[in-house]
């Protein structure tokens, strides 16, 4: 009996193993822009790619899911996520009270080497090289910014709505040119300067401007959403 416990539980960590790879090289792809949104994911081909059955493979399908970044479909498959215009500025309206809140609550908590670091990340997005290596930071920065707010629930919402709306941010920062990316590292720097004052009233009011910023940009560009 001992020996067929095992037996399984050897099992169960092999397929959860097998399970985590899909999901990181699957996450990994959506969110650099090399799956595109709307393109079909066949599981047959992921397990035949990585070597698994499909159940590993559905597993990361589903936690995919949960986290915004691919559609499911019954009796049909599964899609990387793609949202309407419409879709997408209710977000970012959304995440303009949502973020607030979070970098307000996070203020307080932020550790000096936390602080260190996000301003490490400012100078490294103002010298970034091309989108890719921008985007990486920019979410860097604003995430590990609110690791102070100790509300599970928000920072779950706010990470699924940063996975669904990457494809905007990366087309927001294809068309903006050096004026536009110039405000959005001036409010980076506002935004560090108010959050080493511990200042996160403040700190909150210039991130709600530098997110409807975006939103608006992004509202007069409807072929983004083509």
């Amino acid at each position: 009996m001992a020996g067929r416990r095992t037996s399984g539980g050897t099992e169960g960590n092999g397929a959860a193993l097998a399970s985590g790879r899909v999901t990181d090289a699957l996450r990994d792809a959506i969110l650099s822009g090399r799956l595109r949104p709307g393109s079909r994911v066949r599981q047959e081909e992921l397990a035949e790619e990585y070597g698994i059955s499909r159940i590993p493979v559905r597993e990361a399908l589903r936690q995919l899911e949960s986290e915004g970044l691919v559609i499911l479909v019954p009796n049909s498959g599964a899609w990387i996520s793609k949202l309407d215009r419409a879709e997408c500025i209710e977000i970012y309206k959304i995440r303009e009270r949502l973020e607030p809140l979070a970098l307000s609550e996070s203020s307080a908590n932020l550790s000096p080497e936390t602080l260190a670091r996000l301003e490490d990340l400012v100078s490294r997005i103002e010298a970034a090289d091309g989108i890719d290596e921008f985007l990486q930071l920019d979410r860097e920065f604003h995430l590990l910014s609110y690791e102070g707010a100790r509300m599970p629930q928000l920072a779950q919402m706010i990470h699924k709505f940063w996975n669904t709306t990457q494809q905007y941010r990366r087309a927001f920062a294809a068309s903006v040119g050096k004026a536009g990316m110039a405000a959005v590292h001036h409010e980076h720097r506002l935004i560090l300067e108010a959050l080493k004052r511990r200042d996160g009233e403040q700190a909150g009011l210039i991130l709600y401007g530098h997110i409807r910023r975006t939103r608006l940009q992004l509202e007069q560009h409807t072929e983004m959403f083509a």
